[in-house]
């Protein structure tokens, strides 16, 4: 990667592991659920999980852990995939399928029924949570928790060929209905669910639980080093267990570390979705959403991505992440690599008395990189400014076009307003001004100097495009406390617009990024623009216009 890798916990401990020769290789695994798009956080543990893979020159393995088909998909398995392409990650060998394993793990079940490890128990879901106990009350024990192995042999087979309503009997685990963890209170193994999975079709109507099927599938993938988030430390004793009580082939260990938590942004599935199904976004990669597939087409990099995650750290402490961190790491990238264009998003129209006829300016396309070259763009009799770079009078503090006063087209001649137009309601609707001979590049001989650049678009060939700018989807900086989402979303966060463009941008292509200059960093929309109709997207300003705002 392109990222300068920081020393972290997870690092040492894998360092420590080899040395020790605990292990031969290091084998890690990214494991969403395709219940959803992925959103920032996952960003991180991709890339943790595929950087550690890449640093020691072991493998990571992409692998969904679909066991929850009821709100699992195909569209989400594909944006997945497309989203860890894009942050520039391959895994080893074939995506992976907890469902891959679905064989595997009902014999595992089976080995811990004969063991007397695992029961049928019939209670209701209600009923269960009665018996589970509290965080400070013990639970007591099911009154199948002594069925007989053969018995519950006999029962789940049943539970397998079908023979049952969807929730009248579940698998559990025999373990300790009074531990203080209530991980380990006889967790269920595998309940009755009679929908369609998108991988197994209707070969299952029992499927595992997350808790069930996660270690055994890390141990059938040789997984290494299971690396997970803090909210799994709870879960970790149950995995343990698992490991310990299977004959499993391999026994990975699980480390947790904290989970990127951004401001102004909420990352739960939940409540994503509820935005989309409410309609308070276009879908799940609208620019707005924090989703890879969002930022991604709001127009931030996959370098930026990275970046930003490396800096932000890996640690075991839990923490809030200023958004103005993953803003600065885009605005910082796009420095660097976009080229530069002229946009005018507010036109006025301008008109220059004295130019005879067209001329064509040779124009850098980034100031401080050469190697991105030059581009030519036409200075006829009229042009487009932006309103807010004239005024008929201003004080000394304004630095643009005043009548009577100069400025310098950027990257052309300096000119000097003499007039305006203004209609019945004292708007201004067109600006004359004069060419100032021999200024291409140089100061006046006069020594009346201009009093700033502005940016400006040839009338004769301008491309009128769709301007969207997005801003911040939350007014607050905790939008995940709030009752309503109604109550904390920017209503400002999207606003369009019609602009025109210099002409060279009529061939930019989907996913092309530039600085309109003067005007922040924008982004050809990946699904929207063409040259026929261009639509750009703003992907963030020069500048951070929230310091003073919650």
């Amino acid at each position: 990667m392109d990222t300068e890798l920081r020393s972290n916990f997870l690092r040492t401990q894998i360092q420590s592991d080899l040395d020790q020769g605990l292990v031969d290789r290091v084998v890690t695994r990214f494991p969403p659920e395709p219940n959803g798009f992925l959103h920032i956080g996952h960003a991180k543990s991709i890339t943790v999980n595929f950087g550690l893979a890449q640093q020691y020159g072991g493998r990571c393995n992409l692998r969904f852990d679909d066991t929850n088909p009821e709100k699992e998909s195909q569209t989400f398995i594909d944006a997945i995939e497309e989203d860890v392409r894009w942050l520039g990650y391959e895994w080893q060998g074939e995506t992976r399928y907890a469902s891959s394993y679905f064989g595997q793990l009902f014999d595992w079940a089976v080995f811990l029924i004969d063991t007397g490890r695992a029961y049928v128990c019939d209670l209701s879901a209600d009923e269960a949570r009665t018996y589970r106990g509290t965080l400070t009350e013990p639970g007591k024990n099911s009154p199948y928790r002594d069925r007989t192995v053969a018995e519950n042999r006999t029962l789940f087979e049943a539970m397998r060929a079908g023979e049952y309503e969807d929730g009248e009997r579940v698998l559990r685990a025999k373990i300790d209905m009074s531990s203080p963890n209530i991980n380990l209170r006889d967790p269920t193994l595998y309940r009755i669910r009679r929908v369609t999975h998108h991988q197994t079709g209707d070969d299952w109507v029992i499927y595992p639980t997350y808790d069930f099927a996660h270690g055994q599938e890390d141990a059938i993938e040789g997984i290494s080093h299971s690396i997970c988030t803090l909210e799994f430390e709870d879960h970790k004793p149950l995995y343990d267990w698992f490991i310990e009580c299977l004959p499993v082939p391999s026994r990975p260990r699980q480390y947790e570390f904290a989970r990127l938590n951004v401001n102004y942004t909420v990352t739960s599935k939940r409540k994503l979705k509820l935005l989309v199904d409410s309609g308070a976004v276009a879908g799940w990669d609208d620019p707005r959403m924090p989703t890879i597939a969002g930022m991604r087409r709001r127009g931030y990099s996959p370098e930026a991505l990275r970046h930003f995650c490396e800096e932000v750290g890996t640690s075991r402490s839990d923490g809030v992440v200023d958004v103005g961190m993953l803003e600065s790491a885009v605005r910082n990238d796009l420095n660097v690599h976009a080229p530069r264009a002229m946009a005018v998003l507010n036109p006025l129209a301008l008109e220059l008395t004295n130019l005879a006829a067209t001329e064509i300016l040779s124009v850098a396309n980034h100031p401080a990189d050469e190697t991105m070259g030059r581009r030519e763009v036409t200075l006829s009799r009229n042009i487009w400014i932006d309103r807010e770079d004239f005024r008929q009078e201003a004080n000394k503090k304004f630095k643009r076009l005043v009548v009577g006063k100069r400025v310098r087209l950027r990257g052309g001649y300096v000119i000097e307003a003499e007039r305006c137009d203004v209609d019945v309601h004292g708007e201004v609707t067109k600006v004359y001004a004069t060419v100032v001979p021999q200024t291409l590049g140089e100061d006046p001989d006069d020594g009346v100097k201009a009093k700033g650049v502005i940016h400006w678009v040839d009338q004769s060939n301008a491309v009128e495009a769709e301007i969207r700018s997005y801003d911040r989807l939350f007014a607050v900086s905790d939008p995940s406390s709030a009752e309503d989402f109604d109550q904390v979303i920017n209503q400002n966060s999207l606003t369009t617009s019609t602009a025109f463009l210099e002409a060279s941008l009529a061939y930019a292509v989907p996913e092309a990024r530039y600085q309109f200059e003067r005007e922040g960093y924008f982004i050809a929309d990946r699904y929207d623009h063409s040259s026929e109709q261009p639509v750009f997207n703003k992907v963030i300003g020069l500048r951070d216009t929230w310091v003073t705002n919650d």
